[in-house]
């Protein structure tokens, strides 16, 4: 059970990390390499630019509130599996009426132990929902917001996420 408990204060801390815009945070969540795949066009595999892009992304917003729930974590050794689901607010006054985008998804991640503790190697991020005006997370009024929206029940095979492979 500590490892579980370790595993999602890790997995809270990266919602800290967002909402603080503690960027240093992330070296204590995510591995030197790590495999970050929030998307079609948002894939890191460096840590160092993750941590890059994220701060500015996200310091057009005024504020950013992430909730993270429903964690299930599954350890085998050195190796880990979680599977979370998110909330986010991302306030952007700037961007008109309502200065919100509000999204909701989840997190599969593998973890491995490390010297310094758990730290997430790979992640697999996708929205389900999102609500709100899209502006807010555009710099620019000319770019044209494209999001993929992604279901879970499209892995009823149990093919793609990391977690259901584990605890088969």
């Amino acid at each position: 059970m500590a490892d579980r408990e370790d595993i999602i204060e890790l997995i809270n801390l990266y919602g800290l990390a967002m909402d603080t815009q503690r960027w240093d945070l992330f070296d204590r969540i995510f591995t030197e390499h790590c495999d970050a795949d929030y998307g079609e066009t948002s894939h890191w595999t460096d840590r160092a630019q993750f941590k890059s892009d994220f701060g500015s992304f996200h310091e057009l917003f005024d504020a950013t509130q992430h909730v993270m729930t429903n964690h299930l974590v599954t350890v085998n050794g050195d190796m880990a599996s979680a599977h979370t689901y998110g909330m986010w607010r991302l306030i952007r006054h700037a961007a008109g009426d309502p200065p919100v985008w509000d999204g909701s998804g989840y997190y599969d991640d593998q973890l491995v132990r490390t010297n310094g503790g758990w730290r997430i190697a790979k992640r697999v991020a996708r929205v389900v929902f999102w609500t709100g005006n899209p502006k807010v997370q555009s710099p620019m009024e000319e770019i044209e917001f494209k999001l993929d929206l992604f279901s879970m029940r499209k892995d009823r095979d149990g093919n793609s996420l990391n977690f259901l492979k584990a605890i088969s």
